[in-house]
């Protein structure tokens, strides 16, 4: 069975459990959640729900991604699948696809979001999407051998390993959280 909308809304839930001072800047995804379904299509607009995944290597790296479509570091993460059954599979699924990496290499630390983000995505005519949001629904995993494979290359140009101090000026806050709940 395909990510419900009350998966989605349970997954808000239990991370707004844990940070309940971000309930005002989740506000509207929350509101949207309430009043409509199929958020887990990228064709639903104006908000869509997407996943990243931070991958924590020997407590002191994360797995970056070189995302094309965006042209900047990012933790790997996209869109949910017709075939994903939980957040943290369509995050692991993301997360092999984009960087090569083993699945079998890979344990998820939490079953709660390590983060979410409410954000606007900019039009994008070549794929027929108006302006619209997504909420991005972040998971931690640790992995012991981080072995980067074969990227996808019609998604990111490069992946790599990076010091936690480089990552969090790259990507933001989340990083910290990541290492902080695989500790």
């Amino acid at each position: 069975m395909a990510i419900t909308g009350s998966g989605i809304s349970d997954a808000l839930g239990a991370y707004l459990e844990r940070h309940p001072d971000e309930a005002e800047q989740l506000s509207e995804p929350l509101r949207l959640l309430t009043q409509g379904q199929g958020f887990a299509s990228r064709r639903s607009f104006p908000m869509h729900v997407t996943v990243g995944a931070l991958l924590v290597r020997d407590d002191a790296e994360i797995l970056l991604i070189e995302h094309l479509a965006y042209g900047r570091t990012l933790q790997p993460g996209g869109h949910l699948g017709p075939t994903d059954i939980t957040l943290v599979e369509a995050a692991v699924r993301e997360l092999t696809e984009e960087t090569g990496m083993d699945p079998r290499q890979v344990s998820v630390v939490s079953p709660t979001p390590t983060y979410a983000e409410y954000g606007k995505v900019p039009a994008r005519p070549q794929k027929d999407e108006p302006e619209h949001y997504h909420l991005d629904i972040g998971y931690a995993f640790t992995t012991v051998r981080g072995d980067i494979g074969r990227i996808q290359e019609s998604e990111v140009t490069g992946a790599g390993w990076y010091p936690l101090e480089a990552a969090e000026r790259l990507v933001g806050h989340r990083i910290k959280r990541a290492i902080t709940a695989s500790a």
